[in-house]
């Protein structure tokens, strides 16, 4: 009966094995499908944060990767054939007396007919269910669009390696961004914030224009009063 799957010491034990030269046998669990029971050699451990399925297993012809779930360690003497026992010759049948025949009426030879041979059609044998090998494909990039403290930034990624770190763009160039992704709740809520951002500059500047009139008021007088 198969095992239920290789664990993290029996996979470290794998690897010294490969390392060594050596190329462990493996039998397939009941999470293999229908290759449960049959045995395989473990000929590479690729990296198990690319995919899952990082055992790789030569069975006949073929080496597919597979999970640590699929396979446990063969047991000792697994593979080996039995011995054969060795055929017995044949005993020869010793050749029938001569019959003697007094007055035997001559009976008529039975018509012979030809043997009709049936023909035999052997079953076709199942096809073991073969997983398809798993192309890796380049890792996924993540274009970032973020809005805090009243900037706007953009970062890209690629998987785990940083492309472009946050830089700030302009509210103009945010709001072009937006635009090409053509959500309206994401469009909506930009120029939500775009109007917010409007309304409170404009605030400031009116504040800001209010203060200049009062320093030019001010610096007015002192003038006057040379």
């Amino acid at each position: 009966m198969a095992g239920q799957g290789l664990s993290t010491d029996e996979v470290q034990g794998i690897r010294e094995a490969l390392a060594a030269g050596r190329k462990p046998k493996v039998v397939f669990t009941a999470a293999a499908g229908q290759m449960a029971g049959q045995l395989g050699q473990v000929v590479e451990l690729t990296d198990p944060e690319v995919s899952e399925e990082f055992v790789v297993v030569r069975f006949g012809r073929d080496e597919l990767p597979f999970s640590p779930t699929d396979v446990a360690i063969a047991p000792k003497g697994a593979g080996r054939r039995p011995a054969e026992p060795k055929p017995e010759p044949p005993v020869e049948a010793a050749p029938p007396a001569p019959e003697f025949v007094l007055d035997t009426p001559a009976v008529p030879a039975p018509r012979r007919e030809e043997p009709k041979v049936a023909q035999q059609v052997e079953p076709k044998p199942a096809r073991r269910a073969v997983k398809a090998v798993k192309p890796k494909g380049p890792a996924g990039l993540t274009v970032t669009l973020a809005y805090a403290d009243g900037e706007w930034t953009v970062a890209a990624q690629q998987g785990a390696k940083a492309l472009a770190r946050p830089y700030v763009v302009k509210p103009a160039e945010a709001l072009r961004m937006v635009a090409l992704v053509d959500v309206p709740g994401v469009q909506e809520a930009v120029e939500q914030i775009l109007a917010a951002e409007r309304a409170e500059a404009e605030q400031q500047a009116e504040k800001l224009r209010a203060e200049l009139a009062e320093i030019e008021a001010r610096l007015a007088e002192l003038r006057e009063a040379r």
